[in-house]
């Protein structure tokens, strides 16, 4: 599995390629804001020193939300550079721009996926990831990592080349519970991706070693 960091935080995305686990980006005008980049123009400068310091794809989002807007985002985000992803919002049109996307070879992220007959239609159009948003169907009192599970049936079964991206991942244990349920790729904010490493035990192994090496060395 593999994974993406979900941010527009250079800082971040740094630290997470410098530790080796980086596979890409995930991000957005609502991410951007955060990092008080707003205006066209800075948000597709930034977006295009996100692409220049990851190797992997980098998703940037679409705003318009009928088929001619979205076609022509997608196509001025595509140009900034080969390893960006279009993301386009699961409806009618979002279908529609994905199918124009996959004729001209520009790769796309079927975002705001929240059942398994929206996963059909994404991977019918051809999208290249699904973003079901696990965190968000559990709100609402439903299983996301069911709903990964069954995407990850359907799509094994009918052969669909779709890439599950596992979204709206909360904690550690949402990443361990994606790849158990057979998502493909990841992507949450870095403080989940760290929360992987601790754990009390090693906390505890740790502090007796070096308690031990102090006096077999004092």
């Amino acid at each position: 599995m593999r994974f993406f960091i979900d941010t527009a935080n250079i800082d971040q995305i740094l630290e997470a390629k410098d530790l080796g686990i980086l596979d890409g980006v995930t991000t957005n005008p609502s991410l951007m804001a955060k990092e008080g980049i707003t205006g066209k123009n800075n948000i597709l400068k930034h977006y295009k020193k996100i692409c220049d310091l990851v190797d992997g794809d980098v998703s940037a989002e679409v705003i318009s939300t009928n088929y001619e807007g979205m076609v022509e985002e997608g196509r001025m985000l595509a140009d900034l550079a080969d390893n960006i992803v279009v993301k386009v919002p699961m409806i009618k049109d979002g279908v529609k721009a994905i199918s124009w996307f996959t004729e001209n070879d520009i790769l796309t992220n079927c975002t705001l996926v929240f059942s398994a007959g929206q996963a059909l239609l994404a991977a019918k159009a051809g999208a290249t990831y699904l973003s079901p948003f696990v965190g968000r169907v559990d709100d609402i009192s439903w299983d996301g990592m069911e709903l990964i599970r069954e995407i990850a049936e359907i799509y094994a079964i009918q052969s669909f080349e779709t890439e599950i991206l596992a979204a709206s991942i909360r904690s550690p244990l949402h990443i361990v519970q994606a790849a158990k349920s057979g998502a493909d790729v990841i992507t949450s904010p870095l403080s989940s991706i760290l929360g992987l490493l601790n754990h009390p035990l090693t906390d505890i192994g740790l502090e007796k070693f070096l308690a031990d090496y102090n006096k077999l060395n004092s």
